[in-house]
C-alpha cells in the first residue's frame, strides 16, 4: 500500500493516465471516412446538406464555447473538463452512430466543437500536476501519445474498411468502446490542487512571478490528495479575486501583444489555422468529389496517417536545424505558405485522386513545420501563463476569422459554394498570406543587413609606409 502510494504520488502517475486518455480519445477509426458514411446508406444525406448545412455547425459551436471553457478550465482545475471532454466525445460517438436526421448531425457537430474547445483542459492539465522540470518530458509524452493515437486510428480505419472486418456502424460501436476506456482514466486522473490563474498558491505565484521577469515561467504543482480542500487556497473575497484575475489577463494580454514580434508571429498562426482548419475539414468532400467512393477503393485513413507520420517527422527535424529565425523566419512563413498555396491549387483542379492524395500530405506537412517554428518563437520569452493566454488568444483568433469564411463561403445561408470554387477560396487565401509575409520577410533581411552595417566598425587605412618609416 505504501509503495501505492508513493506511485499515486509521483508524476508518473498523472502524467500515465493523462496519455492513456490522450490515446483512447483519439483513436477514430471512422473519421477519415465520415463524409462517405453520412453519405451512404447508413445515414443518406447529401453531399450539399453534409457540407453546406452540417460541417459549419462545428466552427460555430467552437467559437462560442471557447473563450467560457477557456476561463472554466482554470476555474475549476483542469480535471472536470477534462472528464466533460471525455463525456461529449461519448455523447457525440453515440449521437453519430443512432440518430440519422440533419438535425441529429448538427447537434453532434455541435458537442464536437465543445470536445475540440475543451482540449486546453487536456494541454494545461499536466502543468498543474508536475514539477517544472519535468515540464518538457510530459508534454513530449501527453503530444505524442495524441499523435499515435490518430495515426492508430487512422490505420486502423483503413484496415477495416479496405478489408471489409467490419461495417460502419460496428466501427462506431468499437469508437465507443475506445472512449469509455478514455472517460474512465479521465475520472481516475488526480484533483489539482492548484491552477495558473485561479488558484495559485504561493509557491505558484512566486514561480508565475519569476517566468514575467526571466522568461521562464512555471509552477510548482501539488494533487489534492490528502491536501486541503480548494476553498483554502482562494484568497477571501472570491469576487473580487476573480475580478483581479481578469483584470490580470487583459494587462498580460496588452503587454504580450505590444511585441511587434509576437504580434506578427501571432497574425500568421491564427490566419494558417484557420486556413489549415478549413481545408482538414472540408478535404473529405473534396476527396469524395476528384473520385466518387462508389468507383474506387478508397485509401483516406492510410493518407491520414502517412501526413500525420510525416508531418511528426518535419516538425520534429526542425529542432536540429540551426537557423536565425528571428531573421529568416517571416520569410520562410510566406515562401512554404506559397508551397501549400500551390498544393491546395494542384489538389483542387487536378482530376487524379492520388495527386490530390499527394498534395494533401505536402500541405499539412508544411503547415506541421511552420507551426513548429511559429510555437517555438512565440514562447520563446513568455512565461507559461503568457504561454497558455497567447495560445488561447491566437486560436480565439483563427476560429473567429474561420467563422467568418465559414458563414460566407460554405454556410447554405451564405454563398453555399460548391467544393470546388471553395478549395479556390481557400488556395488563394494561403496565396495573400504567402504574399504578405513574404513581403514582410524581405524588409525584416533588409533592416537587419542595414543595421549590421551601421554598427559594424569601420576599417582603418592602413598607415602609409612613407610617413612611417622613421
Amino acid at each position: 500500500m505504501e509503495a501505492l502510494g508513493r506511485w499515486r504520488a509521483d508524476w508518473r502517475y498523472p502524467t500515465a493516465l493523462l496519455c492513456v486518455y490522450g490515446f483512447f480519445s483519439t483513436v477514430k477509426p471512422l473519421e477519415p471516412f465520415l463524409t462517405l458514411y453520412l453519405t451512404g446508406p447508413d445515414k443518406n444525406l447529401t453531399t450539399e446538406q453534409v457540407n453546406n448545412q452540417i460541417f459549419p455547425v462545428w466552427t460555430y459551436s467552437y467559437l462560442c464555447v471557447l473563450v467560457p471553457v477557456f476561463l472554466l478550465t482554470d476555474w475549476l482545475r483542469y480535471k472536470p473538463v477534462v472528464v466533460f471532454q471525455g463525456a461529449t466525445l461519448f455523447i457525440t460517438t453515440a449521437t453519430l452512430l443512432w440518430l440519422k436526421s440533419v438535425a441529429a448531425m448538427q447537434a453532434m457537430q455541435f458537442f464536437y466543437g465543445v470536445v475540440m474547445a475543451s482540449e486546453v483542459a487536456y494541454f494545461s492539465y499536466i502543468y498543474s500536476v508536475v514539477d517544472l522540470e519535468r515540464y518538457r518530458k510530459a508534454t513530449s509524452y501527453s503530444r505524442s501519445v495524441q499523435l499515435l493515437g490518430y495515426t492508430v486510428g487512422s490505420v486502423l480505419g483503413q484496415l477495416l474498411v479496405s478489408l471489409d472486418l467490419m461495417s460502419f456502424n460496428n466501427i462506431l460501436v468499437l469508437t465507443l468502446a475506445l472512449t469509455a476506456v478514455a472517460l474512465l482514466a479521465s475520472c481516475l486522473l488526480p484533483m489539482p490542487r492548484r491552477s495558473m490563474f485561479f488558484h495559485r498558491g504561493k509557491n505558484t505565484a512566486k514561480a508565475g512571478t519569476e517566468g514575467r521577469d526571466g522568461g521562464t515561467g512555471g509552477m510548482r504543482p501539488g494533487l489534492e490528495e490528502h491536501g486541503p480542500a480548494a476553498e483554502d487556497l482562494e484568497e477571501p473575497g472570491g469576487e473580487r479575486r476573480g475580478s483581479r484575475v481578469l483584470l490580470q489577463l487583459w494587462r498580460d494580454f496588452r503587454q504580450c501583444y505590444s511585441s511587434r514580434r509576437l504580434l506578427y508571429w501571432s497574425v500568421w498562426w491564427a490566419m494558417a489555422t484557420c486556413g489549415y482548419n478549413q481545408t482538414t475539414n472540408y478535404v473529405q468532400v473534396l476527396w469524395e468529389h476528384v473520385h466518387p467512393s462508389q468507383n474506387f477503393s478508397v485509401y483516406n485513413g492510410g493518407v491520414e496517417a502517412v501526413s500525420n507520420l510525416l508531418g511528426a517527422a518535419t516538425a520534429y527535424g526542425i529542432g536540429f536545424t540551426e537557423v536565425r529565425w528571428e531573421q529568416w523566419g517571416e520569410l520562410a512563413l510566406g515562401g512554404f505558405s506559397g508551397l501549400g498555396a500551390g498544393a491546395l491549387f494542384l489538389m483542387t483542379f487536378t482530376g487524379n485522386i492520388w495527386v490530390c492524395y499527394t498534395g494533401y500530405v505536402v500541405f499539412k506537412c508544411l503547415h506541421m513545420l511552420l507551426i513548429t517554428i511559429a510555437m517555438y518563437q512565440i514562447a520563446a520569452d513568455l512565461s507559461m501563463e503568457r504561454y497558455a493566454l497567447v495560445f488561447g488568444a491566437n486560436n480565439f483568433g483563427a476560429l473567429a476569422l474561420q467563422t467568418l469564411i465559414t458563414s460566407v463561403v460554405v454556410d447554405s445561408g451564405g454563398l453555399g459554394l460548391g467544393i470546388i470554387p471553395q478549395f479556390t477560396v481557400y488556395a488563394s487565401y494561403f496565396s495573400v498570406i504567402a504574399v504578405v509575409f513574404s513581403l514582410r520577410g524581405l524588409f525584416t533581411i533588409w533592416r537587419s543587413n542595414k543595421s549590421h552595417e551601421s554598427t559594424s566598425p569601420v576599417k582603418e587605412e592602413p598607415p602609409d609606409s612613407e610617413e612611417h618609416r622613421f
